[in-house]
């Protein structure tokens, strides 16, 4: 049942909506609060955002602003996007379903399945997937210049081995398994894991084990290619420069995330993923105990596990995914402990760390049922967002 939607540049009444009908003890979904929530996004220079929240056999959504600035097409729960770092919880999936198939351990070393890839035996599959290896995130130097980073990467096609190089340039971070920090290297290495260990492209591993299981109609691995197909937002990316016209970044080879950020998606099958991951209907439940497995990370209340976040929210609840970070578009994909609730919300624009952390705000009006109040723009120039999954007066990673 589909409860309220809003769609186009203006908001337009939602329909009735029923009472919450799951258990007394959770609070109602705020769709009040999230079309709030997607308002704010667009005064902030978002072209449009949505959400979708998937409560058992309840359907909230709302949408706000365009899909496309040529042609005004309004935003829609129909559409797919580019989602970012959210690939890096189905690499990650990807992996641990290895693990309970006995083709790997999470406590070996990455170089006993890639000899000689890293510099450093002591880095496990485990510190990969924790963001605890040290390697270095080589996307740091690559978009150190917003447009001109994503301009002179646009077209290109890596191999994992160019973009693992580019991180062992650079020195590393820490020692292995000493501290979290984020870095995209750590699923490049899991991508090429994956490929080794089961001689197929991680795209088909993707389609074989989750895309295909779960029927997600709108999920697709099409790297090297540029092009989202079928109905689409287009992603705008923010310049540096205050006031310099917004960047059409939707199409892209995203080759320089790969594994770590490369898939494209709807809200409805990210709900449904995240649902199933939840609900223990990928892995077993060894692993999805071991993806959840909590390691302190950057800003308050936030965990990482193993390729999955859990963000501890106002009231207490905590919830269990991903953000992704990619040129022309944010994303947040989280559920509850048992999956029961899921929400998926996404702006059509990125390097505006305004919007970013407004649409975190979605998750308190979706699991919370309570509207929080707007984020205050920081005084003087924000920092520049420099690399996939951190932007500024947020840390992500």
């Amino acid at each position: 049942m589909v409860v309220g939607a809003v769609a186009g540049a203006v908001l337009l009444p939602l329909l009735a909506v029923p009472a919450h009908a799951g258990s007394p003890t959770e609070p109602a979904v705020d769709l009040a609060g999230v079309r709030g929530v997607l308002r704010s996004a667009l005064a902030q220079g978002a072209p449009g955002s949505m959400a979708r929240i998937d409560d058992g056999g309840t359907v909230y959504q709302a949408a706000a602003g365009v899909a496309d600035r040529g042609n005004g097409r309004a935003m829609s729960d129909a559409d797919r996007f580019r989602i970012g770092s959210v690939t890096k919880t189905f690499t990650a999936v990807v992996l641990l379903q290895l693990v309970d198939e006995k083709k790997l351990s999470l406590d070996a070393p990455v170089n006993r399945y890639l000899p000689g890839l890293l510099p450093d035996d002591r880095i496990t599959v485990r510190h990969v997937l924790g963001h605890r290896s040290g390697l270095y995130d080589y996307t740091n130097d690559m978009f150190a210049k917003t447009v001109t980073g994503f301009e002179a990467v646009r077209t290109k096609v890596f191999t994992p081995r160019d973009l693992v190089k580019l991180s062992l340039g650079r020195a590393r971070t820490n020692a292995p398994g000493a501290v979290y920090s984020y870095s995209n290297t750590n699923f490049v290495v899991a991508g090429m894991l994956i490929e080794k260990l089961t001689g197929n492209p991680v795209g088909t591993e993707y389609e074989n084990r989750i895309i295909g299981p779960l029927k997600l109609r709108d999920t697709f691995y099409v790297h090297p290619g540029m092009e989202i197909p079928g109905r689409h937002a287009r992603g705008y990316l923010t310049p540096d420069q205050a006031g310099a016209p917004l960047v059409d970044a939707t199409e892209q080879t995203v080759s320089w995330a790969q594994s770590a950020g490369a898939l494209l998606s709807s809200t409805r099958d990210l709900n449904t993923f995240l649902s199933a991951l939840l609900g223990g209907r990928l892995t077993s439940a060894a692993q999805l105990a071991q993806m959840e497995r909590w390691m302190p990370a950057s800003g308050s209340g936030q965990a990482y596990g193993l390729g999955l976040r859990r963000r501890d929210l106002s009231c207490g609840i905590s919830v269990y995914g991903h953000t992704g970070a990619v040129q022309g578009f944010y994303t947040y994909a989280f559920a509850s402990k048992d999956g029961k609730r899921a929400l998926a919300a996404v702006a059509n624009t990125s390097n505006n760390g305004l919007v970013l952390n407004t649409m975190l705000r979605t998750l308190d009006s979706a699991f919370c049922g309570k509207s929080v109040k707007a984020v205050k723009a920081p005084r003087g120039k924000a920092p520049v967002e420099r690399h996939e999954d951190v932007a500024p007066a947020l840390t992500l990673d």
